[in-house]
């Protein structure tokens, strides 16, 4: 079985809704473009209109926002300019460098595609191509898949990358805090070297969707091994992968550098040894209009942003007469938040599902300064995404203040609540999200609501994005305690079974042996919801390359999230990459065989054939 013929379908679909809702710039130089995305975005939303009127009707496959801004993925015809230094302004500083070990969200990926390869990479035309693999292939039923590796390929310490070195990350990924619930997620059972090149990996289940998980960390990108699990810890002074550039510093909250390596394997059409640039600054700048300001000024040459007001901002600035180019993208992945299921009152659905009601998506969307660039969601797949289902979106509880507080008001009744508070009293709940003002502002607008309602005492708490991720991850021995309500981004434009098995895995260790399946747990389970049935669609849709399947599979996960309410929904992220004109290349790389790249989904850059001039 070849890859393009078992994956073409399957992938296909999933590029086609990144791309119908790709946005950017209408430069002529300009082309465009989602773990469980551990990032933490956009609140949900809020209003104190009580009238009980419905704003929010369902969306239609296909709808765009208002002022969306298409931008395709093509061939760069400008000239490329060897050498160079450019600075990128990240929203947040990044958790730490071990791909097995720590979350990776889009600052992240940013970092890692320069110090890592991946095994696998997502074209533009939806396949999953080669990449460090030139070839993968699966048995029957997809328990069993073979990788040929490139040849030629060399670590950042002179190392030959080879089969051996991928059975021996496996080994280090098993003890990974981060995958270890993508090895769950993805099945993976073993991972052996067949051949001096020849990687076979052996699942326990069926997972058809398996070269996805290859494509991102923490399973896909490829560390050296004997380094890792000699120290684990240190290998975040001194990470070495077979990436384009070579790891030189990192002064946490400032800046990490990383530079061209000279014996990077890839060679372009014009036979120019990639990569183009000489040096990369990675610098984490968590205000958002000051990170627009330096790409503005020229003390950065890129912007990165995963917030609608600055994309706003940076349009209007662009509409001035910015020499600036807006790459955006708006797929799967949605902001919003979500309750921790495991802790009362947020263990009963009432109350979730009143507080959901209560909020307006239209009203929060307007604090993110989303107007015109978000569409309101109800499911993790945007409108234009094939996996998008208009009876989800019209099961997802719209806003309805009156009957959101009237569901509401049924817990706080109840002699029997959860909380152990008497009846009738308020419940509580504490609102947490990271310190960016448009992110406040969306808070304060939910926090003004529940408290409008009398039902609610709101404690609105603001932690820095290191901290907010760790909060959550932490669970019951999160930071400070469990987390309650959490504002985060949710989906990703990967094959569906990435971010919703990791995300619907069986949270603690109780609750997978409750449920049969004992050692299944999955630290991305952030809002530690977990049903058999849930699992059961998520596991049957690995089994099946058949779309129509895995449609009505996915579907029913989307419509029992619509009836749970685990986590709410606000818009659909429109993510960006604001860069100078002179830097191009971003969006028209290719892969080892020529193919179109995929552009920049979610605002992660492949940085391997950006370069200056133009």
């Amino acid at each position: 079985m070849k890859l393009r013929s078992l994956y073409k379908l399957l992938a296909l679909l999933l590029v086609f809704g990144m791309f119908a809702a790709a946005c950017g710039s209408d430069d002529d130089d300009s082309s465009g473009d989602d773990g469980t995305t551990a990032g933490d975005d956009d609140g949900a939303d809020d209003s104190t209109d009580d009238d009980g009127d419905d704003d929010n009707e369902p969306i239609e496959a296909g709808t765009e926002a208002e002022e969306s801004e298409n931008t395709e993925v093509e061939i760069d015809e400008n000239a490329k300019t060897i050498g160079g230094d450019i600075a990128v302004g990240l929203e947040a500083e990044i958790t730490g460098m071990r791909p097995w070990e720590d979350t990776c969200a889009s600052s992240c990926y940013n970092i890692f595609v320069t110090v890592y390869d991946k095994l696998m990479e997502l074209g533009a035309d939806g396949g999953y191509e080669g990449w460090l693999f030139e070839s993968i292939s699966a048995n029957e039923d997809f328990t069993v898949w073979t990788g040929v590796l490139r040849s030629g390929v060399t670590f950042h310490n002179g190392k030959d990358l080879d089969a051996q070195n991928i059975a021996d990350m496996f080994v280090v990924q098993q003890a990974g805090s981060t995958s270890a619930g993508a090895i769950s997620g993805a099945n993976l059972a073993g991972v052996e070297a067949t051949g001096d090149l020849e990687v076979t990996y052996t699942l326990s289940q069926s997972n058809s969707a398996f070269p996805a998980y290859l494509s991102r960390a923490p399973l896909g990108m490829v560390f050296d091994a004997e380094l890792a699990a000699a120290d684990p810890d240190g290998y975040n002074e001194n990470p070495v992968g077979t990436g384009p550039f070579q790891f030189v510093s990192r002064d946490l909250d400032n800046e990490t550098i990383v530079e061209r390596y000279d014996g990077y394997w890839f060679i372009d059409a014009d036979g120019n040894q990639l990569p183009y640039l000489d040096s990369i600054s990675f610098r984490p700048i968590p205000d958002e209009g000051t990170r627009l300001d330096a790409t503005l000024s020229g003390t950065t040459q890129v912007a990165h942003t995963l917030r609608q007001g600055t994309i706003r901002d940076a349009r209007a600035e662009r509409d001035g007469g910015a020499d600036i180019a807006l790459f955006e993208f708006q797929g799967n992945n949605t902001g919003g938040g979500m309750f921790n299921v495991l802790i009362p009152p947020f263990d009963d659905v009432r109350v979730r599902r009143g507080l959901t009601m209560m909020n307006s998506q239209d009203n929060v969307i307007e604090a993110l300064g989303g107007t015109g660039i978000s569409l309101p969601a109800t499911q993790w797949f945007s409108p234009d995404s094939p996996w998008y289902s208009e009876a989800v979106a019209a099961a997802w509880p719209q806003f309805d203040f009156e009957l959101g507080k009237s569901t509401l008001q049924e817990y706080i009744d109840d002699p029997e609540r959860s909380d152990g508070k008497a009846a009738g009293e308020p419940i509580d709940a504490e609102l947490s999200c990271p310190p960016d003002p448009t992110l406040i502002a969306a808070m304060q607008v939910i926090e003004q609501t529940w408290t409008a309602s009398g039902l609610v005492n709101v404690n609105l708490t603001n932690y820095d994005q290191q901290t907010h991720i760790g909060y959550a991850l932490g669970g019951e021995n999160g930071f400070l305690g469990s987390h309650t309500t959490h504002c985060w981004r949710w989906g990703s434009d990967d094959d569906p079974s990435i971010p919703l098995n990791q995300g619907f895995a069986p949270p603690t260790a109780e609750i997978a042996e409750a449920a049969g399946m004992p050692g299944v747990v999955s630290p991305l389970n952030f809002h530690n919801y977990f049903s058999g049935e849930m699992f059961t669609n998520l596991v049957t849709a690995l089994r099946t390359d058949n779309f129509d399947e895995r449609y009505a599979l996915y579907e029913a996960v989307m419509m029992e999230i619509a009836e749970q309410v685990p986590v709410w929904y606000s818009g659909h992220t429109a993510t960006a990459l604001i860069v100078d004109s002179s830097v191009t290349g971003l969006a028209s790389w290719v892969t080892p065989d020529g193919a179109l790249g995929a552009g920049m989904p979610s605002a992660e850059g492949r940085w391997h054939q950006a370069h200056l001039g133009g």
